[in-house]
């Protein structure tokens, strides 16, 4: 085993989590991503995307992890409002299952393109924040998943800069497989 493999597989160990469905509706919105592997696998995989997509244009980094949090506080908002989303839970878990793909593939779309894609799936995250929410101290709870979002994004940011100056390019893109196979689990365990 070469030292690439070495890293590669320690890189992968650390991101590694069980597998985890929504245990129930929680009191903290900044622990609410961390519950589900679909919503931790999906924020992690904004920011990997987002660390492929700056290679050519830097401002990737931060705008398409930003219209994920801005859709995902519209998608929040519907779900505060009682508007119903169908399909949100399929959504979210295809949500884990695209954006692997568009990592693996290493897709490079237009940043606003990007944006849109983020966009789309963060309505269904936030309206799923939402509607597990407590009935006190909503705003609190907002600020929490927002928080933990960021940091989430943040991550996998990290998380891919970090895998292309190791290991190069190829290493991405097994993180991206790797969100696939999450979502391919989450799938199986719903």
């Amino acid at each position: 085993m070469n030292i690439r493999s070495i890293r590669l597989a320690s890189l992968l160990v650390m991101v590694a989590t069980p597998v985890l469905a929504h245990s129930g509706h929680e009191t903290s919105g900044f622990a609410h991503p961390f519950t589900g592997l679909d919503h931790l696998l999906a924020m992690v995989g904004v920011g990997l995307w987002a660390s492929i997509l700056a290679v050519k244009r830097p401002a990737a980094a931060y705008l398409v992890p930003a219209s994920f949090i801005a859709m995902m506080l519209v998608g929040a908002a519907a779900g505060f409002a009682g508007i119903k989303l169908p399909l949100a839970e399929a959504i979210i878990v295809g949500s884990v299952l695209v954006l692997g793909a568009l990592i693996v593939a290493a897709v490079r779309l237009p940043s606003v393109a990007a944006m849109a894609v983020v966009g789309l799936f963060a309505v269904f995250h936030g309206y799923a924040h939402a509607i597990e929410a407590p009935t006190s101290g909503t705003g609190l709870y907002i600020l929490g998943f927002v928080a933990a979002t960021a940091l989430l994004h943040a991550a996998g940011l990290g998380l891919g800069w970090v895998a292309r100056r190791s290991l190069g390019n190829v290493a991405i893109r097994a993180l991206g497989g790797a969100v696939m196979a999450g979502g391919a689990l989450v799938l199986i365990a719903n």
